[in-house]
């Protein structure tokens, strides 16, 4: 069961409902879960099939619907189809139709020009957002801003960990500095860290204090077998160049902020990839 002092919520990444039952008959709870294109594509039933877009949609639907009736009371994130030509406009389109899928769904979106758009417009029309596929201070600024008004719990912000590591830079550094700049906020934007690829990762994000950790079955199955562990973890890995913390204030225009990525293009490219790889 979940440790009565564990403040951070515990979500699974995964586009299958079977790994959702394990997950929670694994821990005995769960807080939430997050899918995206590439899981969905991981997905058994998805294996040397093709689909029309209808049809994939219609299967996505029916994932998430599962995975939301198995935690009624938690969160489900389900992701816009978005390559580097998509707009606000399309993406809102999306979100509209996923928002009626399921009563628990945050929207993802990505953390570009046209994502934050879409994310600034889907808050003020009532929808929850995941922004995702984020790498720096300026985009978690620029979230910060572009959602100013909603309520905490309405947006999550999704740095991938293990993207950075890939690339010699120390994510969870990122974490970190992301958690202290949000200090001098309001507190309505939820730190959510994703691509965790170990339980370095996971352990460290608890005592960072994140509000939220997205983790494959295979990491949450490890947690349950060490009994839960939340506290007296050091995290040191010198072959990880340090990512140094900006002082960025919290009160420009969120256009002011420089939200370009290598890697959130990068990410962008695979998720749409993988999706396509789906169409017949």
């Amino acid at each position: 069961m979940k440790p009565s002092n564990l403040r951070t919520k515990i979500f699974l990444d995964s586009g299958d409902p079977a790994e959702t039952r394990l997950a929670i008959d694994a821990m005995g709870f769960l807080d939430g879960q997050t899918t995206n294109p590439s899981l969905i594509a991981k997905n058994p039933e998805t294996a040397g099939k093709k689909f029309s877009k209808n049809q994939l949609a219609d299967f996505y639907k029916k994932v998430v619907g599962e995975v939301s009736a198995l935690i009624p009371k938690g969160s489900v994130s389900i992701e816009v189809y978005a390559d580097a030509n998509t707009t606000a406009k399309e993406m809102l389109a999306q979100a509209r139709e996923f928002w009626q899928w399921i009563p628990n769904a945050h929207i993802k979106y990505p953390t570009t020009t046209e994502g934050l758009k879409a994310a600034e417009i889907s808050i003020k029309e009532g929808m929850r957002v995941n922004m995702t596929l984020v790498f720096s201070q300026q985009q978690s600024a620029a979230v910060y801003v572009a959602t100013l008004g909603a309520k905490k719990g309405d947006v999550f912000l999704s740095p991938f960990v293990g993207r950075l590591d890939d690339r010699g830079e120390n994510g969870m550094d990122f974490i970190s500095n992301t958690i202290k700049m949000y200090k001098a906020g309001d507190g309505h934007v939820e730190v959510l860290v994703a691509s965790v690829r170990s339980m370095e990762h996971f352990l460290k994000s608890i005592e960072l204090g994140a509000d939220i950790i997205t983790a494959p079955l295979k990491i949450l199955r490890e947690w349950v077998e060490m009994e839960f562990p939340i506290s007296n973890f050091q995290f040191q890995n010198v072959a990880l160049k340090p990512i140094p913390y900006q002082e960025i204030f919290l009160t420009k225009p969120s256009q002011e902020y420089n939200i370009q990525h290598y890697l959130t293009d990068k990410g962008v490219e695979k998720f749409a990839a993988d999706w396509n790889n789906l169409i017949a």
